[in-house]
């Protein structure tokens, strides 16, 4: 059993048919890891049944917390929300599509020695159509190589932080270029890293949030900015 806290936030944008299954799943594998844990749902401006989903699951579950936002504010604007409402030793999250399954916390939280910051899940086989496979990981070799980022899949959204570490960063981004300023914020704060292969599993229901025209237009204009503020204007930060 671990002596630290854990804080496991899930991100939900429409998912009412998985939510729930997630939340449970959650639950069962905090309390395998530590007697002390919370977890807390962002529900991002759902439109479909979600919210009423998450108010039936705080009646059966005692330690879930909800942050909602009236508004839709982005797949950056969910993540920092559960960033700033955890408040455990170590900061898990992941979305809350069912894509990920939440049991293999075990496997981030047992990669977490002493010389470890940051564990980082690496999709062993994306489940996705063809188009979205060749296209994430051409995403993820660009944004490799740009930033020269620590691991190879940054937008496996399956981590498991010390929260000592998101203390030190000021994220900013609200789209979906928050993946790529976490992990680079976070070396840049001295984080050691290590990535861990997870199973990935095809979409239960919902759309992705990231693969429409809008939402990649403004999250690459987020990745230039992003890009000229930490290769450029910020280099020598630490």
């Amino acid at each position: 059993m671990s002596s630290y806290g854990i804080s496991a936030f899930l991100l939900c944008y429409n998912d009412a048919e998985t939510i729930g299954v997630l939340v449970h799943d959650a639950l069962a594998t905090l309390r395998e890891l530590t007697d002390d844990f919370e977890i807390i749902v962002v529900n991002d401006g759902s439109s479909d049944d979600s919210t009423q989903v998450l108010r039936g699951l705080q009646s059966q579950v005692e330690c879930l917390r909800i942050v909602s936002h009236p508004t839709n504010r982005g797949f950056g604007g969910a993540v920092r929300s559960g960033f700033a409402a955890a408040t455990k030793d170590l900061i898990f999250y992941t979305d809350g599509d069912g894509q990920y399954d939440v049991k293999e916390l075990r496997l981030l939280h047992a990669a977490l020695a002493d010389d470890v910051d940051f564990v980082n899940g690496a999709k062993m086989i994306r489940h996705d159509p063809a188009y979205r496979v060749y296209i994430g990981n051409l995403h993820n070799l660009f944004m490799r190589w740009c930033f020269w980022l620590p691991i190879a899949d940054v937008d496996c959204d399956f981590r498991l932080i010390r929260r000592s570490v998101i203390t030190r960063l000021r994220l900013t981004t609200d789209s979906g270029s928050i993946c790529t300023e976490l992990v680079k914020r976070a070396e840049r704060a001295g984080a050691r890293f290590r990535e861990v292969p997870v199973h990935h599993y095809p979409r239960r229901s919902g759309q992705s949030q990231f693969f429409k025209p809008l939402a990649i237009a403004q999250t690459y204009a987020d990745l230039a900015r992003l890009w000229v503020k930490l290769t450029l204007l910020e280099r020598d930060a630490r």
